[in-house]
């Protein structure tokens, strides 16, 4: 360990100490969600399962509610539901890293761990410099760096980022989110046979490529892995414009499905289809766990996308990641579904019941408060359904079309819209409602919503509005969190 290191550390810990009393003070402290102890989080890095264990790297910022030099923060569970918060993994403490430890992904390879992270360097004139770098580890929390291990190739500008790491028969493959000089998106793919040499193989698709016309300017945190025997590719491109009811947000999350050539390197696919309606959602990373199952873990939030009106910002911090999720294929697309370990955070079932609502709002009793699960099965919906959340937000539907909506972050007189059409109308809705955020996955998992929110902290009605006649069951539970060390 660096001197250099040691003294991070020792600032990190610190300003934990600091503001401790604060942050945790704040009604909008999540009870199931992953939060940094001070500062920043973002992007979900390293996500693995490894000796039984899952390790749920992430951005971290401890000195500041906006970006900057990030380190990389550390959670570990053998179950989902109870989580230790190790000390940091990675601080950006060398040459090659000095100006961030930014996003990556990990594998394991002869009973070691293996974190593959970008260093972010930057001169200066605010000139940007990028390398692909390697950790080790034998027991899973210490890590030594090894340096660099990829070199920005030609073609490229050093917006050049984020690489996932898997194996395929003999090789390993690196797929990084790439910028060209001509500010084109690309995913492009490297592969090696030992961790340490990287044969650079080109562009696998992009922005203004044969399957694609002008789509984004550089595309970030790539990942590529098989589900049901089609390759998915998720991405997240930044420079798409809004389109009806689709790439609503500043920058997008999604996927392709199509099929990878790892011999003339190319990925031939179908259209890109987001992953997420809600208002936060990004930087998506998957893993592949022992029993089989492909987990989603998402960052909720969105780069630029007013970060600093999160009113967590006044106590010292500022975002968390999404429920942890498992993709099937459908045939036809992605499904999600929170993973099945969550049922081990409910309480007793508080309502199970039929309901019908005819031209009327009403509350259920017992339906009320957070944090709650609540699944409702539609056995009949005409004209309009909404749920209302606190006086705050909304769920409604009408004519095929769900809407969320909630108060503008940055200017509460107005009300901002999410929406996306259901082409098999409303058949059920399963919500995850923190005491600042939601999470609704609809239809099993064909669409969801994922957003922060913020209503008074106080405030504990959910009221449910039908015009016409609405009947449905709905089934609560009280969750009683995750449990951290």
């Amino acid at each position: 360990m660096s001197e250099k290191d040691q003294q991070l550390r020792a600032q990190a810990i610190e300003e934990i100490e600091k503001y401790k009393q604060k942050v945790e003070a704040d009604p909008y402290r999540q009870s199931f969600h992953h939060m940094p102890p001070v500062g920043l989080l973002n992007d979900p890095n390293g996500f693995i399962q490894w000796k039984g264990i899952y390790h749920l790297f992430y951005q971290w910022m401890p000195f500041d509610t906006g970006h900057g030099a990030k380190f990389w923060g550390h959670y570990t569970s053998d179950d989902f539901v109870n989580w230790t918060h190790e000390k940091a993994a990675l601080t950006p403490s060398e040459w090659f890293d000095k100006n961030g430890v930014y996003s990556g992904s990990a594998v394991s390879h002869e009973g070691l761990l293996y974190l593959f992270y970008t260093g972010n360097v930057k001169d200066e004139q605010g000139n940007r410099e990028t390398y692909q770098c390697l950790a080790v580890s034998e027991d899973g929390i210490h890590f030594e760096k090894k340096g660099v291990v990829v070199h920005l190739p030609a073609g490229y500008t050093a917006h050049f980022r984020d690489p996932k790491v898997w194996k395929k028969s003999d090789h390993w493959y690196m797929v990084i989110g790439a910028q060209s000089e001509n500010m084109e998106g690309k995913a492009v793919l490297f592969r090696s046979s030992n961790l340490y040499e990287w044969e650079f193989l080109g562009s696998i698709t992009g922005s203004n490529e044969e399957q694609l016309g002008d789509f984004g300017y550089m595309w970030e945190c790539p990942d590529v892995f098989e589900l049901n025997g089609k390759d998915i590719l998720v991405v997240s491109p930044q420079g798409l414009e809004e389109e009806g009811m689709n790439y609503a947000n500043t920058y997008q999350s999604g996927y392709f499905a199509g099929t990878l050539d790892y011999d003339h390197p190319k990925f031939v696919h179908g259209p890109f289809r987001e992953l997420d309606r809600g208002f936060e959602f990004y930087a998506p990373q998957t893993t592949l766990d022992e029993k089989g199952r492909r987990i989603l873990v998402g960052w909720m939030g969105v780069p630029d996308q007013y970060e600093q009106a999160h009113p967590t910002i006044e106590n010292q911090w500022v975002h968390c990641l999404t429920l942890p999720r498992e993709l099937t294929w459908n045939g036809e697309q992605m499904l999600q579904k929170p993973v099945e370990e969550l049922k081990e955070m409910r309480g007793p079932v508080l309502l199970h019941s039929s309901i019908t609502i005819e031209n009327d709002q009403k509350a259920i009793r017992g339906v009320e408060g957070k944090p709650v699960e609540l699944n409702l099965e539609f056995d009949k919906v005409e004209d309009q359904f909404a749920i209302e959340l606190f006086q705050h937000a909304s769920l409604s539907y009408k004519e095929g079309i769900l809407t969320l909506s909630r108060p503008h972050l940055e200017d509460k007189k107005k009300t901002e819209f999410r929406r996306v059409k259901l082409e098999d109308g409303l058949k059920n809705l399963h919500l995850f409602i923190d005491h600042s955020s939601i999470e609704v996955f609809v239809n099993d998992g064909k669409e969801v919503f994922t957003s922060r929110i913020f209503p008074q902290p106080e405030e504990e009605r959910i009221l449910f509005t039908s015009l016409g006649t609405t009947t449905f069951s709905i089934e609560q539970w009280k969750l009683n969190g995750f449990q951290f060390d």
